[in-house]
């Protein structure tokens, strides 16, 4: 499913003045952006939510609260249009506030499928993003990539339910060594998408159990107004 051509629909390069300075801190960072959306949201303080594609009910409420409180507190909420944390956390913030997803896509295809609305929903009053040129489908080596800018452009990453070899817990790696702070939401020992969280946890993430653990992390910043 396609996102129809708009005048919002820009490139910017890297010696672009609008191009977000936080991806300069990676090793390679994307020569251009492909831009759907409000371009003046890529350098407000975001945050990431992130990870499991198969989530329990309480991972999708959670992702759904904890967007939608830091959105209330000015924050960008900052994902990838996945199923699961990844799209509940999109719709928790995009109810009153916007939103930006990274792609692993060209800008006209909306991956997966089902989250055509969202997308359009996103690129109406938020932003999508991709470094990936129009027409470029879903490729398992865009993801890795994709999730390099998310981990880049957050102050810091939110993991909502991981199992233990999830590739969010790669994303939050990246993120540790870019200086971002790393959350996690524990769950029960006996849950299989607890055990990336608590793997993250034991290596230094801060636990997470309401939006104010987050909001004492971050920088002070002036409250964005949407």
């Amino acid at each position: 499913m396609h996102i129809p051509k708009s005048p919002h629909n820009i490139q910017i390069r890297r010696n672009s003045p609008g191009y977000p300075s936080r991806l300069l801190d990676l090793c390679d960072p994307p020569h251009s952006l492909y831009i759907y959306g409000d371009i003046g949201l890529l350098n407000v303080p975001m945050i990431a939510i992130v990870w499991s594609r198969a989530a329990s009910p309480e991972g999708i409420r959670n992702a759904h609260y904890f967007a939608q409180a830091l959105s209330e507190e000015g924050y960008l909420i900052i994902s990838d249009l996945a199923k699961g944390i990844d799209g509940a956390a999109h719709l928790g913030a995009n109810q009153d506030h916007p939103t930006l997803a990274v792609c692993g896509t060209g800008l006209d295809i909306v991956y997966p499928r089902e989250h055509f609305q969202l997308a359009k929903a996103i690129a109406g009053v938020g932003l999508l993003v991709s470094e990936l040129a129009p027409d470029l489908g879903p490729k398992p080596w865009h993801f890795p990539r994709r999730n390099r800018i998310i981990a880049a452009l957050a102050l810091g990453i939110l993991v909502i339910e991981a199992a233990e070899r999830s590739s969010s817990l790669i994303t939050a790696r990246l993120g540790c060594e870019l200086s971002r702070e790393i959350f996690a939401i524990p769950g029960s020992i006996h849950h299989l998408l607890s055990r990336g969280c608590h793997q993250l946890l034991q290596h230094g993430a801060k636990l997470v159990q309401s939006p104010k653990d987050i909001l004492e992390e971050l920088p002070k910043y002036q409250k964005t107004s949407f």
